[in-house]
C-alpha cells in the first residue's frame, strides 16, 4: 500500500481549530485528508503557523494572517513539477513548483512555493506523497508530448489514406489497414483515440 492510499486521522491541536476547519471546508466530495504538516512555532514568531497538507487530489498550503483570514496555495497533483524538501536543524522547508497550463501541459509557466519550518517527520510524509505524484505525472506528460510530436510532424491522420486507383479492392485493403491500426494500438505508437477514430474513417469508406 502506498501513502497515497493511507488517510491520516487529523486532530486538530489547540489553537489550530479554525484554520483545520478552513482546511476540511476546501476538500471537495470524493477527496480525502491523507497527510498535515504544521509550522513549528519557533518559525511563526510574528505571524499564525502555516499548514501544510496532501489530500488524494492536490497540495494545499495555508497561511493565516494575524488579523485574521486564510491564504491557500493549492496545487493539484497533475500541475505538479517538482517538490523538493531540505531538512534543517530545527525544522524541514518544502519547495513546490507547479506548472499553470491545463492538464498534462509540457511546458509554459512556472510558478514556485516555499514553506519553512515544518515538522521534519510530518513534512517528509507529505514529500513522499508528492513523489509518487511527480513520478506518476512525469510519465503522462512524456506520453503526451510524443502524442504532440506526432501530430505536429503529420502524425497518425494521413494513415491508411489509400487512392482507390492503387487498390481497386477497397475492402481488402481497408483489411489490411485496420490490421495495421490495431498493431500501432498494441505496441503504444497510438493512444485509444486515435485508433478509433481511424477504425472509424476506414469502415465510413467502404
Amino acid at each position: 500500500m502506498s501513502s497515497t492510499d493511507t488517510q491520516q486521522t487529523i486532530v486538530p491541536e489547540k489553537g489550530l481549530e479554525k484554520a483545520f476547519s478552513y482546511l476540511t471546508s476546501m476538500l471537495v466530495p470524493g477527496e480525502s485528508l491523507l497527510k498535515v504538516a504544521i509550522q513549528r512555532r519557533l518559525f511563526a514568531l510574528t505571524q499564525r503557523r502555516i499548514i501544510a497538507s496532501a489530500t488524494s487530489g492536490r497540495f494545499i498550503g495555508m497561511s493565516r494572517g494575524l488579523l485574521g483570514g486564510f491564504t491557500p496555495v493549492d496545487v493539484r497533483w497533475q500541475d505538479l513539477k517538482n517538490m523538493q524538501i531540505k531538512a534543517g536543524i530545527f525544522g524541514s522547508t518544502l519547495y513546490i513548483s507547479a506548472l499553470e497550463q491545463p492538464d498534462l501541459a509540457t511546458e509554459g509557466k512556472v510558478v514556485r512555493y516555499q514553506l519553512n519550518g515544518l515538522r521534519k517527520d510530518e513534512a517528509q510524509e507529505i514529500y513522499k506523497i508528492g513523489q509518487e505524484h511527480e513520478q506518476s505525472w512525469r510519465e503522462k506528460r512524456r506520453l503526451r508530448e510524443l502524442e504532440e510530436l506526432r501530430a505536429k510532424s503529420g502524425g497518425f491522420g494521413n494513415f491508411g489514406n489509400h487512392s482507390p486507383a492503387v487498390e481497386p479492392d477497397k475492402e481488402s485493403s481497408a483489411v489490411e489497414r485496420l490490421k495495421k491500426a490495431k498493431k500501432l494500438l498494441e505496441e503504444g505508437l497510438i493512444s485509444d483515440s486515435e485508433y478509433e477514430t481511424t477504425k472509424a474513417k476506414i469502415i465510413n469508406e467502404l
